[in-house]
């Protein structure tokens, strides 16, 4: 089922990847990061961010198909889960090199922290992308209230349908920015006013979004999860790309 744009929702154009258009996000002040909550949240202050367009739903299990029958890249870890298979579902299963090479094949790329952070919160620094109020029932895929199980009282047990949760878009009309499935980054976990450990500078990459097994406390459009980018066998860990404007 198509979901139709809110009329408050911003341009989009077809873009490169079949059903899944780009959402364009203006260039502008915008809220980054917040002072309330953990440590590496911190410090909020007021960017100057660039104008890009980002995927309107993760990318799906039959959209990565077409690029692997296309490539002959590896498939995703669960393209035969009789759940987090089926066409419609956000792929799951792939590595932070899967996800890029995804992008890169249609000339995109991963979104950085801050595109994915503006394109979730809008410009005002909003908790979820629908604003202030907490998550519900209608307006994401989220776990348990303690972590970390799969919780069917929003209509899904595992992954839902990347078009669903109108009611949670984003102001520009992006789905699923919090919920359903982590979402990869392109840029590596480091504090953002200090210098990484040694020992993990550029070893871990950014993941957002918090997916259909997360508890409250990963669920806000601010919530860093630093992950290991050859790990391809997480469940609930996808992506979706982003164009820089010309």
């Amino acid at each position: 089922m198509v979901i139709a744009m809110t009329s408050g929702a911003a341009a989009a154009d077809g873009g490169p990847i079949v059903g899944n258009p780009l959402i364009e996000i203006p260039a502008g002040a915008f809220v980054f990061g917040r002072d309330d909550g953990p440590k590496n949240e911190r410090p909020r202050r007021v960017l100057a961010g660039g104008a890009f367009a980002i995927n309107r739903t993760e990318i799906t299990n039959q959209q990565y198909q077409r690029f692997i029958s296309a490539t002959g890249h590896r498939p995703a870890s669960y393209v035969n889960h009789p759940i987090l298979g089926l066409d419609d579902r956000p792929v799951v299963g792939v590595s932070w090199g899967d996800a890029d090479a995804f992008c890169r094949y249609y000339g995109l790329v991963l979104p950085s922290e801050q595109q994915y952070e503006r394109a979730a919160r809008g410009t005002d620094g909003a908790a979820f992308p629908w604003g202030v109020a907490r998550r519900g029932v209608a307006r994401a895929n989220s776990g348990t209230d303690t972590c970390c199980s799969g919780d069917a009282r929003d209509g899904y047990s595992m992954t839902a349908p990347a078009e669903s949760f109108a009611l949670g878009a984003s102001n520009e009309g992006v789905l699923n920015l919090v919920g359903n499935v982590w979402e990869w980054t392109r840029d590596f976990y480091a504090p953002y006013e200090a210098e990484a450990d040694a020992a993990s500078a550029g070893q871990y990459r950014v993941l957002r979004g918090g997916s259909w097994n997360s508890d409250p406390d990963h669920f806000t459009t601010t919530y860093r999860l630093a992950y290991d980018p050859e790990f391809r066998f997480a469940a609930n860990g996808g992506f979706r790309c982003v164009r820089f404007a010309p």
